[in-house]
């Protein structure tokens, strides 16, 4: 995990304003999210191993998931690259489930903190530039 620099951290946004305006730019709200905090999170590569991830803690309200219709003001944390490693093919142990023929076959990474090459931390402070650059300015509360 390599943190990064940026003008956004400690910003607190509305969730929603801050939501769809980092989807434009191919965010989506990270699958480890929970009523109090979470992380928008963007592939930097095409087989999804190396990550820019832009965590975040919920200050007023509560995180309901992908949604708009929430009133959740968050606070955006440090962005960081991650890489993580994963076994190529189907896991071995893969267990059976209960419906017959379904088949968890997702494997836990090999590596959740694998070493970030260089062009990975410098696409991930390029594209956060990018996204800092034009990221709106909060409404008054």
């Amino acid at each position: 995990m390599i943190p990064l620099n940026s003008s956004l951290t400690s910003r607190e946004e509305a969730y929603g304003q801050a939501r769809a305006y980092l989807q434009e730019h191919g965010f989506s709200l990270g699958g480890n999210w929970d009523y109090e905090h979470g992380s928008f999170d963007r592939s930097l590569d095409e087989v999804q191993k190396v990550w820019l991830r832009i965590p975040f803690q919920v200050t007023h309200g509560a995180l309901d998931g992908d949604t708009d219709a929430t009133d959740a003001v968050i606070r955006i944390g440090q962005p960081f690259v991650l890489k993580h490693l994963y076994n190529e093919g189907l896991d071995p142990e893969a267990k059976g489930m209960t419906f017959g023929a379904l088949i968890d076959q997702f494997q836990e990474p090999v590596d959740k903190d694998a070493p970030v090459e260089p062009k990975w931390v410098t696409q991930a402070e390029e594209l956060l530039r990018k996204v800092e650059a034009s990221f709106p300015s909060s409404p008054s509360r």
